[in-house]
């Protein structure tokens, strides 16, 4: 740590960004007019970056219950942007995957999050933000490596 550094800011520093980054793409979103919510959006970013998954992978990774999930689910499935199949490993488990519906709306909000880390990254050179992404990512994996399981929870029907 560099001298004059205060290493007990890095938590305050971390919960304001991701609030603020967080709040900035959920206004885009809101403002886009593209007809899902900022949390439906979310889901999506998150089904396409898990694949082929379970309805408890995608709340463990958004940090949600497994039950609001699955109303954002029933939402997007509504719209023919997603398709649950039963899990052939566990049968009170559903997969989730995207329909090619969905690909011009994550096109769509992948824009709208590109525009927002652009807002946030101004004035950084490209190799301090690649240094942000390698660092942040060396710290989520300490701190995944430190977690302990979650219990899993029943899936919505």
């Amino acid at each position: 740590m560099a001298p004059g550094t205060d290493i007990h800011r890095l938590g305050f520093l971390l919960t304001d960004g991701a609030r603020l980054l967080r709040g900035a793409f959920e206004r885009r979103i809101a403002e886009a007019g593209l007809g899902v919510t900022p949390a439906e959006a979310r889901t999506l970013l998150n089904i396409h970056a898990l694949k082929d998954c379970r309805q408890l992978d995608i709340a463990a990774r958004m940090g949600i219950e497994p039950m609001t999930v699955c109303t954002f689910l029933d939402k997007l499935q509504g719209l023919g942007l997603i398709e649950r199949q039963p899990d052939p490993s566990d049968r009170r488990a559903k997969r989730v995957t995207l329909t090619p519906a969905s690909g011009p709306l994550i096109l769509a909000i992948r824009t709208e999050l590109d525009a927002v880390i652009d807002m946030a990254t101004a004035g950084m050179a490209t190799e301090e933000a690649a240094v942000l992404c390698r660092t942040l990512d060396r710290m989520n994996a300490n701190l995944q490596a430190d977690a302990t399981p979650a219990q899993e929870a029943p899936e919505c029907p």
